[in-house]
Parts: structure tokens; C-alpha cells; sequence
């Protein structure tokens, strides 16, 4: 099948890319990526591309297509995922982790991660929130 987009790397490309792949200090889908755009712009098929990196074809076509239309930097980057949104504002994770470090409540002599929960909704730093939740919060904050 006839490669619609043409890698051709400058010297610079190049090196980077051989900087890259030398040194294995990077992220390994980089490292993918820019094995793919070394054996690309070396006259390489998709297949022989596919085998030797070990991935499908439309990861050749797409990583080439990258290359040409939008150049290094943005062929060799991880493309943002959407995933979940995060529910919890970091302003309201500061104001549980301050909450936690106070004095329990009356007749406790500590907090329990239900309390901080049910405190916080109380206290509407939240509309709502998991003792679970809340105990990845601290963890965070160690």
C-alpha cells in the first residue's frame, strides 16, 4: 500500500530521535514513536515498521502523519486523553486536609474518615464525598 505521508527527517530529527532510542531514558511510547519515525524516514514498510516495533499499522500511519503535519515535537508527545474529570477543586482538598489536622470534634479525641466526610458536605467544601475519598486525600497530602 502507498504511503500517503513521507517521512523525510532533517539531520536534527535525526539526532534527536538517535538520542531518544540510545538512551532509553524516556517514556517507552515515546521511544516507540520515534523508532517508528527513524525506520520510516530509513525506507521501511508499514509492515516491517509493525513488526519491529510491535505495533498496528494505523499507529505507523498515525505517527507519520504527525511528523508531516505537525512536526517533531507533536509526533512524539501523548495526545491529551479526556478521562474523568476531576469532581474534587484542590481548593476543597486543602480545606479537608486543614480539617484534619484540627483537634477531633467534641467527646473524640481524633477524626475518622466518615466524620471528615460528613463534616466536609456539612461544612460545603463538597456536595458530596466517600470516607474513601477522603482517605486519598490525606494520602496524597501525607
Amino acid at each position: 500500500m502507498k504511503q500517503v505521508y513521507k517521512v523525510k527527517l532533517s539531520d536534527k530529527d535525526r539526532n534527536e530521535l538517535r538520542r531518544i532510542t540510545a538512551k532509553g531514558k524516556e517514556n517507552v511510547r515515546k521511544i516507540r514513536r520515534a523508532h517508528i519515525l527513524l525506520l520510516s524516514d530509513g525506507g521501511k514498510t508499514d509492515r516491517e515498521i509493525m513488526e519491529r516495533v510491535g505495533v498496528t499499522r494505523a499507529t505507523v500511519v498515525r505517527i507519520r502523519k504527525r511528523y508531516v503535519t505537525e512536526g517533531l515535537t507533536k509526533a512524539l508527545e501523548e495526545r491529551p486523553r479526556s478521562g474523568r474529570p476531576v469532581e474534587i477543586s484542590n481548593e476543597a482538598r486543602a480545606k479537608i486536609t486543614a480539617l484534619a489536622c484540627t483537634k477531633g470534634p467534641d467527646g473524640r479525641s481524633r477524626w475518622t474518615l466518615r466524620l471528615l466526610a460528613t463534616t466536609a458536605v456539612e461544612l460545603k467544601f463538597v456536595e458530596d464525598i466517600s470516607h474513601e475519598t477522603v482517605s486519598e486525600i490525606l494520602k496524597k497530602t501525607n
